[in-house]
């Protein structure tokens, strides 16, 4: 099976042409790919396929099998990819997600660097979705996980994810409290924790506990996630530049619009993966 590694700011996928291959089971299939001791070693499984309502399909199974709904730094090494297929001929592309149409715009194909319209965020506890009254925003809401109070604040970009503002970032142990509050019986589906430092009113850092991967270098979905929350709340302005552990994001919110992410993509190699699938 052929495949292409790609990366967004160390947000690693194993990206493969779906018209090329059948996987008898795809969760167990990317469980192997991901591996990085036995497989190729990523976050993520990314399968592309022709679409009929937009340039093409993006699937993204997740390390441990899991399907999400979206990814934001899939979405950003998806054009790279299907330029490589002859499914994109000029620089915007229109991708087809669990979440919905996503566009693309490869703003300089030298450096990888693409522009995503992620759409308008999902608010309230029912789109989320998170449990209390489904008509409610959840904004700084508090819950219980490692033995200690978090307040944050939920947003769907597709995805659920909770954005939790620390006074000191380096002090959380991300790998102890995040899988508590991935799995809090807040959320139903499950939940990516973002957790923030602002550093001034125009950027802010950031480290996520990804639903379904753990800690990983970066997430696009989490970054635009923890904007909106951060101007939901009062923190900062409507551009942010994200500082996240792979590298930085550039993120604008109006407050009454969709979320525009840009960044970087990057093709890291490729290769035939021999075991059978």
């Amino acid at each position: 099976m052929h495949f292409v590694k790609y990366q967004g700011l160390g947000n690693d996928f194993v990206f493969v042409d779906e018209r090329n291959v059948k996987f008898k089971d795809v969760s167990r299939a990317a469980q192997i790919l991901c591996d990085r001791r036995f497989g190729v070693g990523a976050d993520g499984l990314i399968l592309i396929s022709p679409s009929a309502t937009a340039d093409a399909r993006m699937r993204i199974i997740n390390s441990d099998g899991s399907e999400a709904e979206m990814c934001g730094n899939a979405s950003r090494c998806a054009p790279l990819f299907c330029k490589k297929l002859g499914l994109l001929n000029g620089d915007e592309m229109l991708l087809e997600t669990l979440a919905g149409p996503i566009k693309t715009h490869v703003k300089d194909w030298e450096k990888g660097l693409v522009s995503v319209d992620m759409g308008a965020p999902r608010l309230t506890r029912g789109e989320i979705p998170m449990s209390g009254n489904p008509a409610e925003r959840a904004v700084e809401v508090a819950l219980t996980a490692g033995g200690q109070e978090w307040r944050g604040t939920a947003v769907s970009m597709g995805n659920p994810h909770f954005v939790i503002f620390v006074p000191n970032i380096d002090l959380i142990d991300i790998a102890h409290v995040g899988p508590e509050i991935e799995k809090h019986a807040f959320f139903p589906k499950k939940t990516n924790v973002e957790f923030v430092q602002k550093l001034d009113n125009h950027t802010l850092r950031m480290r996520v506990w990804e639903r379904g991967a753990g800690i990983t270098a970066a997430c696009g979905t989490g970054s635009c996630a923890t904007a909106v929350a951060a101007l939901l709340t009062g923190r900062t302005e409507e551009t942010v530049r994200v500082i996240l552990d792979g590298g930085e994001l550039e993120i604008d919110w109006t407050g009454c619009a969709h979320v525009r992410m840009t960044g970087p993509a990057q093709k890291v190699f490729e290769g035939e993966f021999v075991q059978e699938l």
